[in-house]
């Protein structure tokens, strides 16, 4: 029996060998195809030494591996001649949920990804976007689409090519959501081009106290509109029984105009730190993701009470949307407490203007919200739409992002819902001069570098250590004087000290405290989250002296 299953195993594979009529040197080239080697080795089949019932069962073993290895080399070679199975782009529409199996396609190819579709990075609605039709659009929003790597895992699912009478509408052929996307300043360090995410590399940073509108940084989530100013406008949704505006540019301008200086800070600022102690999700951001202007407009306040609105003694938001979209006409949207829009005290902006010049198309133009003390996150950019609502925006970037955790939770236990969504931001600063890796001269040191702190707390004192921690030296504090609850802009400060004799390197380190007294996190590991937000532990440079 036992002769009977090892001849049907073997069979097909020897079978295969007959046919090639091969020789023993070209039977070793054919069973050992996948070695690496360049002197391939073939398995004996003479074994001199062994008693004959060994003898049998070593041949037996070596002719099942070699039928084994023949017979796959055989279905390989069958499969490569075999013609792709042809689709029409109604067939492939047709499967568009898991219940018919999730189909999309690329160019002329056809791919079955149901089994992927949980595994996406991007989370699995992002996937199901394009279930039954083309991935172009979607995947023209994210330049990692392009890399090798994804489209060798998205080979994996190919099940055929669509019909040569089916092709690709030219505008799905040409179509670039970034194409338009304005001019950047070559300075700008790049964290992702699809969409357009850069910062000013430090030492430019804190060169003057209000950042140059070319080298302000950028935060898109999606591609920047081009957008008519004399055809824009402003929908200002109105309390029930009252008709909602229409405000053109013009007509925002009929609004007292109010000037205020604002530091804008993304919540991801200084990620990398936290990506070097644990992976995280997000862009790499180093120090850069913050920058000062003056900021000028209407002050929301007005507008809403224009439109209407009023406090009210439930909890209310306003909620904004902007004139950037995906593909599928999804605007990027976000909301703040109706109790901070209406204070004249919190300065929310309807703005039109920064440092002096209409907004530039990176920053919103026409028109965007600046919130003052909160997570740049709110201040939606190319607005189109307000109201107020008894909830928060139910915006992804509201209700499924923008949130910190537990060190502990990750992306198997998340809850979003269990966390409320960021406004204001802790106490910050970060070095800005001398960079990490810097050769500085013995004899002084100059090190620079900006403070701030969220919901219009002042920065009262930043501390800076030349040996990490372990002693202390307070540093000047530059520029504007700050007023009590209405700090909305940074501090820029500097230290000069004494390199102690003998240093061989400075491990240079900041930390600021607020009028509140909070001070930073000595370390990143308490803070960690699985998005990468609010780190804003100690800042530490490294720099070797120069002998």
């Amino acid at each position: 029996m036992l002769l009977l299953l090892l001849h049907r195993a073997v069979a097909p594979g020897l079978r295969q060998a007959c046919r090639l009529k091969s020789t023993h040197s070209r039977l070793c080239i054919q069973a050992c195809s996948t070695n690496d080697s360049s002197q391939h080795q073939c398995p004996s089949l003479a074994f001199s030494t062994e008693n004959s019932s060994t003898r049998g069962w070593r041949v037996m073993g070596t002719l099942l591996g070699l039928g084994a290895v023949l017979a796959y080399h055989d279905h390989r070679c069958r499969a490569a001649q075999k013609s792709p199975h042809i689709y029409t782009r109604e067939e492939v529409k047709s499967h568009s949920s898991p219940e018919t199996r999730i189909w999309v396609t690329l160019g002329s190819e056809v791919f079955d990804v149901t089994d992927f579709v949980d595994l996406h990075p991007g989370g699995p609605s992002k996937l199901m976007l394009a279930a039954g039709g083309p991935l172009e659009p979607f995947w023209a929003l994210y330049a990692v689409h392009s890399q090798s790597h994804v489209r060798e895992i998205l080979a994996q699912y190919k099940i055929g090519e669509l019909s040569p009478e089916d092709k690709l509408p030219p505008t799905l052929k040409t179509s670039d959501p970034y194409a338009n996307d304005p001019v950047r300043h070559p300075a700008l360090k790049v964290n992702s081009q699809r969409p357009f995410n850069a910062e000013p590399p430090p030492e430019l940073l804190t060169e003057t106290y209000i950042t140059p509108n070319p080298i302000f940084f950028t935060r898109n989530h999606l591609p920047v509109p081009n957008l008519d100013p004399d055809t824009y406008r402003l929908h200002i949704v109105g309390p029930p029984g009252r008709k909602p505006l229409s405000l053109s540019l013009d007509d925002l301008h009929q609004f007292p105009k109010h000037e205020i200086t604002v530091t804008l800070q993304c919540a991801g600022n200084r990620r990398s730190e936290m990506s070097q102690l644990k992976e995280v999700r997000g862009l790499e951001w180093r120090t850069g993701a913050i920058s000062t202007a003056r900021w000028a407009g209407a002050r929301l306040c007005d507008v809403l009470a224009k439109a209407g609105h009023q406090l009210r003694a439930t909890e209310a938001h306003v909620c904004f949307e902007g004139l950037d979209s995906d593909p599928t006409g999804t605007a990027y949207g976000a909301s703040i407490p109706l109790a901070r829009a209406m204070d004249p005290e919190a300065e929310v902006l309807l703005a039109y203007e920064m440092n002096g010049q209409p907004l530039p198309r990176d920053h919103g133009f026409p028109v965007r919200v600046v919130v003052p003390g909160v997570v740049g996150a709110r201040h939606v950019k190319w607005l189109g739409k307000v109201s107020v609502e008894p909830e928060e925006s139910h915006s992804h970037w509201q209700r499924r992002d923008y949130k910190g955790f537990c060190p502990s939770v990750d992306w198997d236990s998340v809850d979003f819902d269990s966390s409320p969504s960021i406004q204001e931001l802790p106490v910050q600063s970060a070095i800005t001069e001398p960079k990490e890796g810097e050769m500085v001269e013995a004899g002084e040191v100059t090190v620079k570098g900006y403070a701030w702190s969220g919901g219009g707390r002042a920065v009262i004192r930043v501390d800076v250590s030349l040996d990490g921690g372990l002693t202390w030296q307070v540093a000047e504090l530059d520029r504007e004087e700050q007023r009590p609850r209405k700090a909305w802009a940074w501090r820029l400060w500097q230290l000069q000290a004494p390199v102690p004799p003998g240093k061989k390197e400075l491990n240079i380190v900041c930390k600021a405290v607020d009028d509140s007294y909070n001070v930073q996190p000595d370390t990143v590991g308490p803070i960690w989250n699985l998005r990468g937000v609010l780190s804003n532990a100690w800042h530490r440079v490294h720099v070797r002296v120069a002998s």
